[in-house]
């Protein structure tokens, strides 16, 4: 029986945080399950992506994006009145603005939530691995 480990990736600055982006191209998102929580400066994104770092894309992984440190969010053309909706991730991109970073959830369709925080704390962690 072969182990399964699962993945966990921080990142700390704008270079890791594109290979987050790149693990997470094409993941889909439930609406519903995208959480901002305020008090804690926390946003979480549930995701189910596909294993792209051995070439199985038949495998689906339930993964978290977790952004800490988040002071603001913001979103565009997202009707956040419709729950049932899925997005699909295009990439994450981050820019540097005064004193703080814009960290740029791009979703195919022109879809968009931009999280405002001083530092680049991100964190992608498998849940579990289904066929």
């Amino acid at each position: 029986m072969t182990k399964k480990y699962l993945k966990k990736i921080i990142a700390q600055n704008s270079e890791d945080l594109r290979t987050i982006s790149a693990i997470c191209s094409e993941a889909l998102v439930n609406q519903s399950e995208i959480k901002y929580l305020k008090k804690n400066k926390v946003f979480l994104i549930p995701i189910e992506r596909s294993h792209k770092e051995n070439n199985k894309n038949k495998n689906v992984i339930k993964s978290i994006i977790k952004f800490d440190y988040i002071d603001a969010s913001r979103s565009k053309n997202i009707d956040l009145n419709n729950k049932d909706k899925t997005l699909k991730i295009f990439a994450i991109d981050i820019f540097k603005k005064d004193q703080n970073y814009e960290i740029v959830l791009l979703f195919f369709n022109n879809e968009a939530i931009t999280l405002t925080s001083e530092v680049i704390e991100v964190t992608l962690e498998d849940l579990d691995e289904t066929l």
